[in-house]
Formats: structure tokens, sequence, C-alpha cells
């Protein structure tokens, strides 16, 4: 291997598929270069490359223009279903609902 390509991986999940794709790559291409070089969005109907498009690397979000850099996997985040706010004050209910039944 040169010094002229630099190896990074594209990631891609759902519940019940996953996929890594290794690419080598220019040096200073951007996380979203890499999504579109990799055609990670063809094994996913489901999946667009476009402006809304939610990237990260190793679960830090980064800009679409993020450079790339050795051993970088960039990862393409699904849209939340839920706001994560919502979900734990619906515990707190639960759990105080709860608490209020085991005092009468």
């Amino acid at each position: 291997m040169t010094d002229d390509v630099i190896t990074v991986e594209v990631a891609y999940a759902l519940p019940t598929k996953q996929l890594i794709k290794q690419l080598d790559v220019s040096p200073g291409t951007t996380a979203i270069e890499a999504v579109a070089i990799s055609n990670i969005a063809g094994e996913f109907k489901e999946l667009s490359v476009d402006d809304d498009l939610k990237l990260g690397i190793f679960g830090k979000a980064v800009a679409h223009s993020h450079p790339l850099a050795k051993g970088d996997r960039v990862e393409i985040y699904r849209p939340l279903k839920i706001d994560p706010k919502e979900v734990r004050r619906q515990r707190a209910e639960a759990a105080k609902r709860q608490r209020e039944g085991e005092a009468n």
C-alpha cells in the first residue's frame, strides 16, 4: 500500500441486517464521499444518500465534509423513531405510577 491511499470503512445497520464495507480512498476524501464510493445505499432500499443523512465516526457525529483519516469507520445513522427525552419521560411516569401503586 502506498501513501496515496488510506483504508477506511463505511457502516450501516438495521435491526436485522448490518454491513461494513472497507475502502481504499485518497487522503482528503470526505465522509459523504466515502459513503457514495462504497455504494452501500445499493444494499439498503430505504437508505438515501442526501443532505439529511447523519454521519459519524466511531460514535461521534461529523459533518459530510469531514476529511477521513486512515482507519476511520464512517457510520450512517438511522433517524430516531422517538425522541430520547420522550422515552425518559415515559419511563419516569411509569416508575412513578408503580411507586404510587406499591404505596397503596
